[in-house]
């Protein structure tokens, strides 16, 4: 989003092209709620911003590279299901492609950088077994802070055509540190992706049933206080729900990697004024893929020049 240089393959039978315009990048996904759908085309795709159909000016799906950080929660509860997530590390990396970077945070009350990012998956494979295993576990769940952290970062590193996204491993259990919406807000204007994966233990069942024994479960109320599932929806993102975390993470590796980058000219508005967005399928696209429905970004700010 802004004024920048596109180079852009649009798809992969078409020509390379450069335009210098101001343009609105949408990270959308496609999915019937178990399985994500590929092969869509730019025609499939309708956006409104704040109530006005917008053309679909550029499209890709899987061309851009990717900026991703990691971000895990390594409060006392979480060794042995981070342990799992790690195990899978290989395969979950193999679901990117080269020139992608990762990298690697830890939080409790404090958000800390493991790596920095790097393209060299290797390196993150091993810090993941080796280093994120090493690491300290125990503390609080700040978990509200150490998104929101993630995203000032990415919103004060210089702008490219690189994707940007955020996937954090955590059981969801925490204390309130943020205001949603000024989270949401900074994650639109560092244009990226919220995603969670959520992994629960046998403390998060002695929570569930302690907090409910509570009066009007109060115990268990404070914890979700400090959840991201709004935030997530808000940008676009996916909350998972982990059954198994050695195939859960390549999973969600692969739904992160294979989304589509859809861009409209950015219409005239004063800065910092707040847009909202709708993404759809054209009536079309929604015959061809039954229960299908778009994951994107609900708004954005309008950036300043």
């Amino acid at each position: 989003m802004g004024t920048i240089v596109l180079l852009l393959l649009l798809l992969q039978d078409a020509p390379v092209f450069t335009s210098k315009v101001s343009l609105v990048r949408v990270d959308a996904a496609v999915s019937d709620g178990t399985r994500t759908f590929d092969g869509l085309k730019k025609e499939d795709f309708r956006i409104f911003d704040n109530g006005v159909e917008q053309a679909v000016t550029s499209f890709s799906q899987d061309q851009e590279p990717l900026d991703l950080i990691l971000v895990f929660d390594t409060s006392g509860s979480m060794r042995p299901i981070v342990e799992r997530v790690a195990a899978a590390a290989g395969q979950a990396l193999g679901e990117l492609r080269p020139g992608d970077r990762v990298a690697v945070w830890t939080f409790t009350v404090r958000s800390r950088v493991l790596a920095p990012f790097t393209d060299d998956l290797k390196a993150v494979e091993r810090t993941l077994q080796v280093d994120l295993m090493n690491w300290h576990f125990g503390g609080g769940t700040f978990l509200q802070a150490a998104v929101d952290d993630a995203a000032e970062f990415l919103k004060n590193e210089p702008r490219t055509t690189r994707r940007r996204a955020v996937l954090t491993f955590t059981d969801d259990y925490g204390q309130k540190t943020r205001r949603e919406k000024t989270v949401v807000e900074r994650y639109w204007e560092a244009d990226a992706v919220l995603s969670e994966l959520i992994i629960r233990g046998g403390l998060a069942q002695a929570i569930n049933v302690v907090g409910m024994a509570t009066p009007g479960g109060a115990l268990r109320h404070l914890l979700l206080n400090g959840t991201i599932q709004h935030i997530v929806d808000k940008t676009g993102g996916e909350t998972l729900r982990a059954n198994d975390a050695s195939a859960d993470f390549p999973q969600m590796m692969q739904r992160i990697r294979r989304r589509y980058s859809l861009y409209f000219a950015l219409p005239d508005s004063k800065p910092g004024s707040h847009h909202e967005l709708k993404v759809d399928l054209t009536d079309d696209a929604k015959k061809r893929f039954p229960g299908a429905h778009v994951r994107a970004r609900k708004g954005y700010l309008r950036p300043a020049g």
